[in-house]
């Protein structure tokens, strides 16, 4: 089972959608495999656009999730887990999944869905004053980080490729996240603040280039690393909206050299945390979507099953010109042949 998580710590890099138009696209392309999408986010995007979007009741959808006896969200999963949160529980993983194409005839068969939920930020700071607690005998805060871990392990032979969408944070339930992945997907922007976030990227999990040993002792890697456990490796970069940064004499053209070139000093100094040996595969562009995104995450839609031409949104008639849409469908298509 290959899970893969989306994460960049700094908002606005299209992490969702980027998140959403993959994992429809790869579950499409291969048909014969079951996936299965896990939104860790309080604002549970991912799961409103699988559930239609905002004109086919994506939300009044993922609100019936939410308010079902069990909540069948991840922040259900994990209010289970709060009263009991070292040891393992009985449950039925399968209990909490919802699935897709019951609600949104767009979406291919073979995703399942593990919805976000805003619950997870209520949680946030009961979980964290967990993970801290001192129990003789027991790692607490291992203990809490395997909770995305615990519940994907009966389903290890249900499912072939797991994708988790996380928050842009690096809070105590993104670290839960990540702890359960084995490779990393990670979108920028071409701007200064991107180049940073990418730096602090590596700081938070790979505890690179820290400011002092007293952060090193309780950093996310090394935590992980004392207890013999494997980091999720940097299995893709994607440059987004790249067609907002094109031309050789755009300033931004320089912040998009700088990321490459961060990445390649990386590449050559810490070859264990990542999945390539070269950056030209392990660096992607993808261009800006404009209006075909847009109209694609109001309806809930991928790309490869978008109508072209004039198509109703929220009561306006938006013109989708089909031969941008292919360009975007390729875009996502440079992404998907990595996996």
């Amino acid at each position: 089972m290959n899970i893969y998580c989306f994460w960049n710590n700094k908002g606005g890099t299209g992490k969702t959608s980027l998140a959403f138009q993959t994992i429809c696209r790869f579950a499409a392309k291969n048909i014969d495999k079951r996936i299965l999408a896990i939104d860790v986010c309080p604002q549970a995007n991912l799961s409103e656009l699988l559930l239609g979007g905002l004109t086919n009741n994506g939300s009044d959808n993922l609100l019936k999730c939410q308010g079902s006896q069990l909540r069948s969200t991840v922040g259900g999963y994990f209010q289970l887990r709060l009263p009991s949160p070292f040891t393992m529980i009985e449950i039925d993983p399968n209990d909490f999944l919802t699935f897709p194409k019951e609600h949104n005839n767009q979406i291919p068969k073979n995703i399942d869905l593990l919805c976000g939920d805003p619950l997870l930020e209520l949680q946030s700071n009961a979980i964290s004053t967990l993970a801290n607690t001192q129990i003789p005998g027991t790692n607490t805060w291992l203990s809490i980080i395997d909770w995305l871990k615990d519940f994907l392990g009966p389903l290890t032979n249900k499912y072939d490729t797991v994708f988790i969408d996380t928050n842009p944070s690096f809070s105590i339930y993104t670290q839960i996240a990540l702890s359960a992945a084995d490779k990393l997907m990670l979108p920028v922007m071409a701007d200064d603040s991107s180049r940073r976030a990418i730096q602090n990227a590596f700081s938070l999990i790979y505890g690179l280039k820290l400011p002092s040993k007293i952060y090193a002792q309780h950093a996310f890697a090394t935590k992980l690393k004392d207890q013999e456990r494997p980091l999720p490796k940097v299995h893709l970069v994607i440059k987004n909206r790249i067609t907002q940064y094109m031309g050789p004499a755009s300033a931004y053209s320089a912040v998009l050299c700088s990321i490459e070139k961060d990445i390649e000093i990386l590449l050559a100094s810490h070859p264990d945390i990542f999945t390539f040996e070269n950056i030209s595969s392990g660096i992607v562009d993808v261009r800006d979507f404009q209006t075909t995104g847009v109209v694609a995450s109001a309806r809930g839609c991928p790309f490869f099953s978008l109508r072209s031409g004039r198509l109703d949104v929220a009561g306006r008639r938006i013109q989708i010109n089909d031969d941008y849409r292919q360009k975007c469908i390729k875009s996502i298509d440079r992404i998907v042949d990595t996996l």
